[in-house]
């Protein structure tokens, strides 16, 4: 299919593109189409500034570079044979990513990005263990994220073949900026074992740990010194209020987003140690969120196949959490000795009734922290008998508190 250049497309906005009915890729030209003609009708329908037509045609010719480019080094895409459908609704996302910046106005859309990233890296931005107010971790995240935009701003040029000294300056141009800014952000990285992490995440964890021990005591003064002062209305100001309202749900402890991972990667080197690399693939694709079809083709399974690999998978997962990390499981489930195991007083003192006396032992040995070795002396059994029974025991715990 011979088409016009970009430039003839452009400037016709009556053209009708005839798109072939099968799968096949479309090339860059019919896509900046794609994203032209959605810019102007959005725009011109809705708002007062002039956007020129050199600057609209920009954006949507990087846009349709950009999408290109992922779809062509994306194997999940290509091998989908429905690359069409990706680069369409792909064009339509940075499309409509970039026009809501653009209609937020330039001072608007730029708070907006600022608290949308302040309260990705809110929780990260500050040394382990260390105890900062909302003030001091606002004047941390400054100085970090005035870093990260030129960052970003760097990856932009060199990704969408811009010259080094390039700016946005139109008010497109800026959203357009602004839009790929929070797109770079929110790249997984892939960090280990097959889990991963938004990028910003990882730059914050960097700069967390670049800071020197008296970094927090200093900023903590500063902001102190500074809350009677008029700080006028800047741009700062309102960003301060976006982002303290955007952090009332993300101030809580890590501890249990951490306790989270530290569960993921011990589990898979349980798997590894009971040689089960397919488990430990299943559990990596299972934590994608990916459907039942998409992990049999990306393994290669049959269906009967998928559920053999299942059993194997819930066999030592169960054996995982009833044995050899019981006490990590249970902690990260609520259900820890300390909390009754997970149950009520009532099914607490239900359950210790069923217990026979040496169970009852065992219990209240674990609950006193005496290891394996010592509780086998005491019950005068091998350690492998007091695993044993204490797996029996998690399994009665278990069927008594999921008891309607």
């Amino acid at each position: 299919m011979n088409l016009p250049s970009t430039t003839t497309l452009i400037n016709s906005a009556n053209i009708d593109v005839d798109f072939p009915a099968n799968e096949s890729a479309l090339d860059i030209e019919i896509l900046t189409y794609r994203a032209w003609n959605e810019l102007q009708s959005q725009i011109k329908s809705g708002s007062t500034v002039k956007v020129s037509a050199a600057s609209m045609q920009g954006v949507a010719s990087r846009i349709a570079k950009e999408v290109d480019r992922i779809c062509q080094q994306s194997s999940r895409i290509q091998n989908s044979g429905e690359v069409r459908s990706w680069q369409i609704s792909l064009v339509k996302h940075r499309v409509q990513k970039c026009l809501a910046y653009y209609h937020l106005g330039s001072r608007q859309s730029r708070i907006e990005l600022h608290s949308t990233l302040a309260a990705i890296v809110y929780r990260y931005i500050a040394p382990m263990r260390s105890q900062l107010g909302f003030q001091t971790r606002y004047n941390l995240i400054e100085d970090f994220l005035q870093a990260f935009y030129i960052e970003s701003l760097k990856v932009f040029r060199k990704e969408a073949e811009l010259p080094e000294n390039y700016t946005p300056r139109h008010s497109l141009e800026i959203a357009e900026y602004l839009a790929f800014t929070e797109q770079y952000a929110r790249r997984k990285i892939f960090v280990k074992a097959g889990l991963s992490q938004q990028l910003i995440v990882l730059r914050a964890q960097t700069f967390s740990r670049r800071q020197p021990a008296e970094t927090a005591i200093d900023i903590e003064l500063a902001a102190e010194s500074t809350k009677g002062e008029d700080a006028g209305a800047s741009i700062h100001e309102s960003a301060l209020q976006q982002v303290r309202a955007s952090m009332v749900s993300e101030s809580s402890d890590r501890s249990e987003e951490l306790l989270r991972e530290n569960l993921i990667t011990e589990l898979i080197q349980y798997l590894e140690a009971q040689k089960q690399p397919e488990c430990v693939k299943y559990l990596i694709l299972k934590l994608q969120d990916l459907s039942a079809p998409e992990i049999d083709e990306i393994l290669g399974l049959s269906p009967r196949q998928r559920d053999y690999l299942q059993q194997r998978f819930k066999y030592y997962v169960e054996k995982f959490a009833r044995s050899d990390r019981w006490q990590l499981v249970h902690q990260w489930l609520g259900a820890d000795l300390d909390q009754k195991l997970g149950m009520s007083s009532v099914q607490w003192q239900l359950f210790w009734q069923k217990l026979s006396p040496q169970q009852q032992e065992l219990l209240q040995l674990k609950r006193n922290q005496i290891n394996d070795q010592a509780i086998a002396t005491a019950l005068k059994c091998s350690q492998k008998q007091v695993q044993k029974r204490w797996a029996e025991l998690l399994e009665l715990a278990w069927q008594n508190r999921n008891k309607q």
